[in-house]
């Protein structure tokens, strides 16, 4: 369940107490001065909101109603005749309608208008409720500061009696639980977290610093994307003084593309590290092309271990409990130790492109500085042993007297969690360098600097993703269209060149020709069927100069098996260079399926989506048959997107199915 509220500088008002309670409601101990009750600024009712019941529903109308000034009723109820169960219901103002014309001598006084305001729920999904149609103009004066008693106000009263304890008088509490995310499938074999468990509010004093009218920013933004897309998940986390604290959000394709690549992520903190206005937090991912893809992004309020654990927790939340296997970060000690707390079973790494680009502020001030630059970035990319690296690395610190630098001190004590020679045996699907000269961008790198306001972010955060959806749009649309030029004779660029997408392709491509430059293979051991090969290879180095360096290739006869001590299948996910001679040397003519990783081939989406297993969806449910829906309409974009005249027919057939659509009556009795 999504934990809402809307905050400015407070929202709710100084005099109100807003706190989440431990299933992620909200509970209000209203002040009940008159000047504090006109102050109050309660959020609106808007179509596509969503409650756990019935009851949560009209206890959110009614503490709206409670604020401005009016009572409401249940004015009509809609039940399925074989089950007597409400699934429609009309909450109106307390003076809607008219009554009955009373015979009696003295009859009451009419006191309804007829007024028109109300909202219509309704039963989805069998569990939750839905606002469908909204109307908050009033016919009558509506004002908090009369101090008229309404009924169902009662309720909220009589509720307060029982949940708290006799000795203190009695207080108004409002429980509301809002906009419960509907779900996606998800990682095959992965759990589901209970959505009313994992996530809670944190204790700290610290929140958004949010200026005017930018809670309400982020309150519409999050209602009109809800409103277009089912699948659209937010989480809103406030601390005890009604201040909005933590958010998260993930639209529905960063969660179907979740799907698809959760092995590797990256979790940028680059605006909070930089002190930007905005304290932005990313998780981002890497697609079929090499791409960088955005995951989510939350603003986190306070550097503090709680927050950080509320921050992840709510995306794993989003992303169904499927955890990473590997997640790389900054040295921030709080956001460590919070992913230690939520993913103890993932494989933790410091980003080493991050840590390279602090050398210049750290470093560059010494004497010597481009002397020690140059040995630091041999003795962490050149290096193919550990002793490589630690005996480069203590001469870099002995040579340039750097022993006292506490900095290159952390760095050292942390070399198994960056250096990546100690980091051979994880798969980083492209997203750490193994180069010097290799440069990483943030996901939001020129859509955001350090004064960019809340506000303005969104606006950006739509651009940047229309922009980047566009790209994995055209990226697709060559790597199925483009015949790809190949380079050399070897088999291996032609077995590859039909199965990886363009970009992939083009970087293997690379180590094919690389093949080139390497000289010498030869056999140095065999241990039963395990051969030891040394494969030499002319590299350049700074200044142009070229040097000769020795790789050890593993090679097992009988499995086809390979391992080279460069390790890039592991760091990249494609073999190098360097196993491809071994395997030409061997006389082997096509890669062996276990290297040729499904998740670069260019109908990587369409293999998944007919891979995965349906045996435990609930295929009546609106999320399954949202996401199935979408899934199959894949093939007709890829389709209709490769010609002018596939697309006019694309969008005809699509406009004729549209309007059935709309001409179809939904049964009352298959609702939901």
């Amino acid at each position: 369940m999504e934990e809402v509220c809307l905050n400015s500088e407070p929202i709710f008002d100084e005099c109100d107490e807003y706190e989440v309670d431990g299933d992620g409601a909200f509970v209000d101990n209203g002040n009940e001065s008159g000047e504090a009750q006109s102050k109050k600024n309660p959020p609106l009712p808007t179509v596509g909101l969503e409650f756990d019941s019935f009851d949560e529903a009209y206890d959110f109308y009614n503490v709206y109603a409670k604020e401005l000034g009016f009572g409401i009723r249940v004015s009509n109820s809609w039940f399925r005749s074989k089950r007597k169960e409400r699934y429609r219901a009309k909450l109106s103002c307390s003076s809607a309608g008219f009554k009955k014309k009373s015979e009696a001598n003295n009859p009451r006084p009419e006191t309804r208008t007829g007024c028109p305001a109300m909202i219509i729920i309704r039963l989805v999904d069998t569990k939750r409720w839905r606002i469908v149609e909204v109307e908050l103009e009033h016919n009558h004066p509506v004002n908090p500061q009369i101090t008229r008693f309404y009924k169902s106000h009662k309720k909220m009263i009589l509720a307060a009696k029982k949940a708290q304890p006799q000795l203190h008088p009695v207080t108004e509490v409002h429980t509301i639980k809002l906009y419960r995310s509907t779900t996606l499938n998800g990682c095959s074999g992965c759990s589901n977290v209970d959505q009313r468990e994992g996530i809670s509010s944190v204790d700290h004093l610290k929140h958004l610093e949010l200026k005017d009218g930018d809670g309400h920013a982020l309150y519409n933004y999050f209602c009109r994307m809800k409103l277009t897309n089912p699948n659209f998940f937010y989480l809103m986390d406030l601390d005890n003084d009604g201040h909005l604290r933590n958010v998260f959000w993930a639209d529905a394709r960063s969660r179907t593309t979740y799907s698809y690549f959760c092995d590797t992520i990256t979790i940028d903190t680059t605006c909070l590290t930089n002190r930007y206005e905005i304290p932005l937090i990313s998780f981002v991912g890497v697609n079929h092309h090499g791409q960088s893809v955005l995951l989510g992004c939350g603003f986190v309020g306070f550097e503090s271990v709680e927050c950080f654990v509320w921050i992840l927790k709510a995306w794993l939340q989003c992303m169904l409990g499927c955890s990473p296997q590997v997640i790389i970060t900054d040295q921030n000690k709080t956001l460590v130790a919070a992913v230690s707390e939520v993913f103890p079973k993932a494989c933790h790494c410091y980003s080493t492109w991050y840590i390279m680009q602090r050398v210049p502020e750290k470093l560059g001030g010494l004497k010597g500085y481009e002397t020690i630059r140059s040995q630091l970035n041999k003795t962490i990319f050149s290096s193919l042993k550990i002793a490589e690296f630690e005996i480069s690395w203590t001469n870099m610190i002995k040579h340039n007297a750097l022993g006292d630098n506490k900095w290159l001190q952390s760095l050292y004590e942390d070399r198994t969690l960056w250096a990546p020679v100690y980091l051979k045996d994880i798969f980083f699907a492209g997203m750490v360098p193994i180069h010097a000269n290799e440069s990483f961008k943030t996901f939001f790198d020129g859509y955001v600097h350090k004064h960019t306001s809340f506000k303005e972010f969104l606006d950006k955060y739509d651009l940047a993703l229309h922009r980047k959806y566009h790209k994995v749009s055209v990226a697709d649309l060559e790597s199925r269209n483009l015949s790809l030029e190949l380079k050399t004779r070897c088999n291996f660029e032609l077995q590859l060149s039909k199965v990886y997408t363009k970009d992939i392709f083009s970087k293997f491509q690379s180590e094919v020709e690389g093949m080139y430059s390497c000289f010498n293979t030869r056999q140095v051991s065999v241990n039963g069927p395990i051969v030891t090969y040394i494969v030499k290879e002319r590299i350049e180095v700074e200044g142009n100069e070229k040097e000769v360096k020795y790789f050890e290739v593993l090679y097992e006869t009988t499995e086809v098996d390979i391992r080279c001590i460069c390790s890039l299948f592991n760091y990249k996910g494609y073999l190098c260079r360097h196993a491809l001679n071994v395997l030409n040397y061997n006389g082997v003519e096509e890669i062996p399926a276990r290297y040729i990783l499904p998740r670069w081939c260019k109908d990587f989406k369409r293999r998944y989506l007919l891979g995965q297993s349906l045996s435990n969806t609930n295929m009546y449910s609106s999320s399954y048959q949202y996401s199935h829906i979408l899934n199959c309409a894949l093939p007709v974009v890829e389709e209709g997107a490769q010609s002018q005249e596939r697309y006019k027919l694309a969008l005809q057939e699509l406009e004729k199915l549209l309007n059935k659509l709309n001409l179809v009556e939904d049964n009352p009795n298959n609702d939901g």
